[in-house]
């Protein structure tokens, strides 16, 4: 009598956990579905049990990644109070949920617009980017920030600073604690009007 060997139950998330770092390995378009196939031990036809396919798989993950952002800019410190607080709260959260989500928002800076999965990422990331800059653009103009620095490029710098973390952070290894309150200072003490 041949023993049965228990099978993985895959949900979605489980699956997408997989995909995630199968695509940040080996690139979205390096990545086929044979590829996911063997990384997750279960056949093709499983993984189309749960999705239509591998661009429905990035959509999940970057959405994913992007739900997150967005959550924070509707949380209670993000819309009351001063301007610079409320900046300050959102640069801090991002840091925090880049590290909370290290694998899907590294596949969602990776993003390149090859596709329209791609395009809709890139686009929601965009509206994501302009809203801190409108955010910092108040903390400006309340006199709360240094008006010699412009805002779109104060942005930027302040994003490729939070954004940077991804190619070198590794959970758990020493010196990496307090990343968010670094970003924090980094940034601020260095923008608040003085």
């Amino acid at each position: 009598m041949a023993e049965n060997t228990p099978r993985t139950a895959y949900t979605v998330d489980s699956l997408l956990a997989v995909t995630v770092q199968v695509f940040n390995d080996r690139g979205y378009d390096g990545t086929s579905m044979e590829d996911l196939s063997r990384a997750a031990g279960i056949s093709k036809s499983s993984i189309y049990h749960h999705v239509r396919g591998k661009e429905e798989l990035l959509r999940l993950a970057v959405g994913r990644a992007l739900d997150a952002l967005f959550a924070i800019l509707e949380e209670p410190a993000a819309v009351t109070g001063p301007a610079v607080d409320r900046l300050e709260h959102v640069v801090r959260r991002t840091a925090e949920v880049l590290l909370a989500e290290l694998p899907y928002v590294t596949l969602l800076l990776r993003v390149r617009g090859n596709t329209a999965t791609e395009q809709w990422a890139l686009e929601r990331r965009r509206d994501f980017d302009h809203r801190v800059a409108e955010l910092l653009r108040a903390a400006v103009t309340a006199g709360e920030l240094r008006a010699d620095v412009e805002p779109r490029m104060a942005t930027r710098l302040l994003f490729g600073m939070i954004n940077s973390i991804v190619e070198w952070y590794r959970p758990g290894a020493k010196g990496t604690d307090g990343v968010a309150d670094a970003v924090v200072h980094l940034a601020f003490d260095g923008l608040r009007a003085r």
